[in-house]
């Protein structure tokens, strides 16, 4: 959803424009009150999770927040915290009522966040992938119009893989027997 949006915006204004009208003056609107395309009627409104994270995360969840007000982006965030105690439904800080806020709104933003040191709980990020589902990470990478970059028409998409290996929580074991015969 986010990347349409970014691409039906790009697709109207030049990266200079954007950050010379929200920018140098926050009070000019990137739209008019004509632009049907961000029509922002009860009907268009999306409603999306937001996790604020911790650490620098809640400065980049605010920061989001404005760019998506700036660009009369019709959306409703619902804000849900990591938990202090872990949560015995979902074995982690992550709580159960936050997981069905992402799954009945479809639509989920999550900032950084660090798993607190311990045991007897999972990842944070483990436990949104594993819960929701999550089967892969779909990282798009595009050149945007009016930046000189040191390659042109960048047209990338990165695709990792998350039930699985790495980072699907199962750590490589050895048996004494290896580590004897090794």
């Amino acid at each position: 959803m986010a990347l349409q949006i970014a691409r039906r915006f790009l697709r109207i204004h030049t990266a200079d424009e954007v950050f010379t009208t929200t920018f140098r003056n926050p009070t000019n609107r990137l739209f008019s009150p004509t632009d049907r395309s961000y029509s922002s009627s009860s009907s268009d409104l999306i409603r999306a999770t937001l996790f604020p994270g911790d650490g620098i995360g809640p400065e980049i969840a605010t920061s989001v927040k404005q760019i998506f007000n700036a660009a009369e982006v019709p959306i409703e965030w619902e804000e849900h915290y990591v938990g202090t105690e872990v949560d015995p439904r979902t074995q982690s800080f992550v709580t159960w009522e936050s997981l069905e806020s992402v799954r009945r709104n479809k639509v989920g933003l999550k900032g950084p966040m660090a798993t607190p040191i311990g045991k007897g709980h999972r990842s944070l990020n483990l436990t949104l992938r594993k819960e929701l589902n999550l089967y892969a990470n779909v990282r798009p990478c595009y050149s945007l119009p009016g930046y000189k970059t040191r390659y042109d028409d960048v047209n990338l998409i990165t695709i990792r893989e998350n039930t699985e290996g790495e980072y699907s929580g199962l750590e490589h074991q050895l048996s004494s027997y290896h580590l004897l015969h090794s």
